[in-house]
């Protein structure tokens, strides 16, 4: 059994969960810890013991430990993908795509430790000096999704201990086994007993322990939109300092003078890969009306040479759904848009085997067309490979589309407009645009956040990372 990490001990859980591989539901992956209550503030409390002397540590201690974990991370990359294969259900490339990100977030967070700086300007008042420096928060936790098992907690977890913060770690139930292989690597770097904390098990019971707890100064969350309106009115409550990234709906825009493929290239990789289950991913394609018909026709030529498939196994290029209800919740947009009268154009089945006859969440991604704006394919969040089409008369009414909903994580367009894609970049509501490019992709090293209901509280990953990591102290001396 897989324990939890609770004050530099491994701990056994009051319970015991199974890890299921959901391209093959008779595979165990392990069986991992589940906390209570009264562990998740054992592991409050050893994060509060450690948080004065980790937050004065030096710069080159945090750097030699986080660099040390990115360094294990990306030498075992293969094995830890096959991991994250396993346990989430994304490809083999995909996710071995994934666990070098997170190796390459510790690498820089490891890094921004050395980096880390401050201000030294005049006062207004003669013989008066002012030091301008930023110090930890304290005890911060952590409340990760499942569809990015490792690059989600190494994108919260490196800022946090580069900059002095002790943390509790609260992983998705889905997904234990990635976040137990990132505990173990970091505690074996070296870090100080009780400076790391993982505390697998309910979110309604651990999250909501780190949630109520006094002694949590920050907690960051990713998740969905009623999860993180939770978070965000327990923090309030309290006056601690919270992070939120949640749901997305986001917009691809196809203008006439896309190039064809590119376009399709994008919609395909950005609407389906990963199984759909990206808050980056394109589930909206909204094209003009010049090449809508060729669009889509390409579209579906396309999905026909998409196979669905074991995650693990070459040449796959969608694996299954993550869990059961994940793909009830699927199935269940694609029978509402189709009540609501759009065209499934193509897909939108459940498979229930794979090539080999194993059990698993398989469905055939999904294609919309002949949709209008209105519909709830087109403004709920399905996170599923399920895509719809909606025509526009041009690009001011595509952009007023895309722009269109209560989201604005990211959003794309396809064009060789030079005057299209710089307007696009300046006007579209999101946090991040993408132009010839799949909206879901994203560097590690630079912000990565949204707008509205997408985002709340700084951004997270690369420098932007310090503003809610730190606290900004100005010191005053008289000469």
């Amino acid at each position: 059994m897989f324990k939890n990490l609770i004050g530099g001990e491994w701990v056994e859980g009051a319970s015991v969960s199974r890890n299921i591989n959901p391209s093959d539901t008779r595979d165990v992956v392990g069986e991992y810890a589940q906390a209570d209550a009264a562990q998740a503030r054992a592991a409050i409390a050893a994060a509060q013991a450690a948080a004065p002397a980790w937050g004065l540590s030096t710069p080159q201690q945090r750097f030699d430990i986080l660099d040390a974990a990115g360094s294990e991370i990306l030498a075992r990359k293969a094995e830890l993908g096959d991991l994250l294969a396993r346990e989430e259900g994304k490809t083999l490339p995909e996710a071995v795509g994934e666990v070098v990100r997170a190796g390459n977030i510790f690498k820089f967070f490891a890094g921004e430790a050395l980096r880390a700086s401050g201000d030294v300007v005049a006062s207004v008042r003669p013989g008066v000096g002012v030091e301008v420096t930023r110090e930890p928060v304290g005890v911060v936790g952590l409340i990760t999704p499942w569809n990015f098992p490792i690059a989600i907690p190494a994108w919260k977890l490196a800022p946090a201990l580069a900059f002095g913060n002790s943390v509790v770690l609260k992983p998705a139930d889905l997904v234990p086994g990635s976040a137990w292989a990132l505990a173990d690597i970091l505690h074996r770097a070296g870090l100080p007993a009780g400076v790391f904390n993982l505390v697998m098990g309910r979110g309604s019971v651990v999250g909501q322990a780190m949630l109520d707890d006094a002694r949590v100064n920050a907690i960051s969350f990713t998740g969905s939109v009623q999860t993180g309106r939770q978070v965000a009115a327990a923090c309030v409550a309290r006056l601690a300092k919270f992070q939120l990234e949640m749901g997305g709906k986001n917009p691809f825009i196809v203008l006439d003078d896309a190039d064809l493929g590119v376009a399709v290239n994008c919609a395909v990789n950005s609407g389906f890969f990963s199984t759909g289950q990206r808050c980056t991913a394109s589930s909206r394609v909204i094209v003009t009306e010049g090449i809508h018909d060729k669009f889509v026709a390409a579209m579906v030529e396309k999905m026909k040479s998409i196979k669905v498939d074991d995650a693990r196994k070459a040449g796959t290029d969608i694996g299954p759904v993550v869990d059961e209800k994940q793909l009830a919740q699927d199935l269940e947009y694609v029978a509402i848009g189709k009540a609501e009268g759009a065209r499934l154009a193509a897909g939108g089945e459940a498979l229930g085997r794979n090539s080999e006859g194993a059990p698993g969440y398989y469905m055939t991604p999904a294609l919309f067309t002949d949709t209008t704006p209105g519909m709830r394919i087109n403004q709920e969040e399905i996170f599923g490979p399920v895509v719809s089409v909606i025509r526009a008369k041009d690009y001011d009414e595509a952009l007023a589309l895309a722009n269109d909903t209560p989201f604005g994580l990211a959003s794309g367009i396809a064009t060789t407009s030079l005057k299209h894609a710089t307007h696009f970049k300046r006007h579209a509501q999101a946090g991040m645009t993408m132009v010839n490019l799949p909206t879901a992709g994203v560097d590690y090293h630079v912000p990565f956040g949204g707008r509205k209901g997408s985002s709340y509280g700084p951004r997270e990953q690369g420098r932007y990372a310090a503003e809610f990591f730190t606290t900004v102290k100005t010191s005053y001396t008289q000469a």
